[in-house]
């Protein structure tokens, strides 16, 4: 009888035994990856070279010619001159309202706001008083007149029998006094009366000019005196206003430099326009006139005063308000300007630009600038008319680099050097390719 020996299945040796297998077919799985991956870039890389032609039919890039930069062609041109100041604006006429005589209002006869006209009534004062002094002052005056017939008729008399030795020549003097002191009391009634009428008529305030009235600084029933320090009210004409700037007096003396060496001229008139811009950054629609320049430079801040005269028709401009004014200077004939874009400064501050010089070479040019004329530079010295500026494309080139120069404000065209696109293919011609 054969004994055969029986073995027992041990799991754990079959699952390492698996987990082995597994890990050799994922690591075979790779290595076919990475090897068709290599034939397909190898295949790729036959396919562009071949015959010279790219996949996409076009022909080798050519060399890469020189960059193409935007230039502005400077060409001399009249231009004016204007500075820019800051001010505020005044009421072209102001006047304020203040009692000329005391008493209580009575009456307020206007609109706070409104419109009032010259000799128009603003406030009543209570004339009660005023009167009665007017009707005494009037009394006097006719027992004046009433005196000065008798005096006028005994001195006459007294004059003829004077002279015929009749009465003494004291008598007759005395007749003669008496008269002309008739004549003064008359004409002392007469002042009196006068002065009592111009009291009585003040009672009425009335508007000194015409205008806009601000509010009212008393109500009826307030006591009020003559010429007293605080006003009533106060009245502005609007309709015209001034625009009072200031200029400091090294400008000023920039100024007068350039106009006595003929580089900056005034219009035949001798007058400048001003263009205002207001608070939120808009135009005033109206230009106004400058119209005085102080004499006096202000010590503490080195500057005078220019004042300007706008129309306000309006009334959009309202005195207090702040404003930037352009101050015409003059005209400059024959100014070189450049785009500020095209300016650049050195470490040291200097001003430069690249121009396209001989050869359609790049040339740095050390530059002069006067100030700002809108958005370009007026240039005093560095360039002169024909030559072309870059004004775009200055990061692709540098001094002594052939560059072709192309209009500034051109569309550019296609690099030089680089074939034109090929046509796109028919669609019968794409559905035979397929079929093939």
């Amino acid at each position: 009888m054969n004994i055969h020996s029986i073995t027992k299945p041990n799991p754990t040796k079959d699952r390492c035994h698996m987990d082995n297998e597994q890990r050799n077919k994922g690591f075979r799985s790779f290595i076919a990856s990475l090897f068709a991956m290599a034939i397909l870039i190898a295949v790729a890389a036959s396919c562009g070279k071949g015959d010279g032609k790219s996949t996409t039919g076009r022909g080798p890039a050519g060399p890469a010619g020189p960059a193409e930069v935007s230039v502005v062609t400077i060409t001399p041109e009249t231009t004016s001159v204007s500075t820019e100041l800051s001010g505020r604006v005044s009421a072209y006429l102001v006047a304020d309202v203040r009692p000329q005589v005391g008493g209580i209002i009575q009456k307020v006869q206007f609109t706070e706001g409104a419109e009032v006209k010259a000799g128009d009534i603003l406030y009543r004062i209570d004339p009660a008083l005023y009167k009665a002094t007017y009707d005494s002052a009037k009394a006097v005056l006719v027992r004046a007149e009433a005196a000065l017939p008798p005096a006028k008729t005994k001195a006459d008399r007294y004059r003829d029998l004077v002279k015929s030795k009749a009465i003494s020549q004291q008598d007759d003097d005395e007749a003669q006094s008496a008269y002309k002191k008739a004549q003064a009391d008359v004409l002392a009634a007469k002042a009196e009366l006068q002065k009592a009428r111009v009291n009585l008529d003040y009672t009425d305030i009335k508007a000194p000019i015409s205008g806009r009235i601000g509010k009212s600084a008393v109500t009826v029933g307030a006591l009020v005196t003559a010429f007293q320090a605080t006003a009533l009210s106060t009245i502005q004409k609007l309709d015209r206003v001034y625009v009072d700037v200031t200029q400091s007096s090294a400008e000023l003396l920039r100024m007068k430099k350039s106009m006595a060496a003929g580089h900056l001229t005034r219009s035949k008139d001798g007058g400048a326009s001003v263009r205002l811009i207001l608070e939120d950054g808009s135009e005033y629609s109206a230009t106004g006139s400058l119209k005085f320049s102080d004499v006096t430079v202000d010590v503490g801040t080195g500057s005078v005063i220019l004042r300007s005269v706008f129309p306000n028709s309006g009334q959009t401009l309202l005195p207090g308000m702040f404003v930037r004014a352009f101050v015409e200077e003059g005209r400059i004939d024959n100014a070189i300007l450049v785009p500020q874009q095209c300016v650049a400064r050195t470490a040291k501050g200097e001003a430069t630009a690249m121009v396209v010089g001989a050869g359609d070479k790049v040339e740095p040019r050390i530059l002069t600038i006067e100030r700002a004329v809108g958005s370009a530079w007026l240039v005093s010295a560095g360039l002169k008319p024909g030559d072309r500026v870059i004004a775009e494309g200055l990061q692709k080139v540098k001094p002594g680099d052939p560059v072709k120069a192309v209009p500034f404000g051109a569309p550019a065209g296609p690099p030089k050097g680089a074939s034109e696109p090929a046509p796109a293919e028919k669609p019968e011609q794409a559905d035979n390719a397929g079929t093939k």
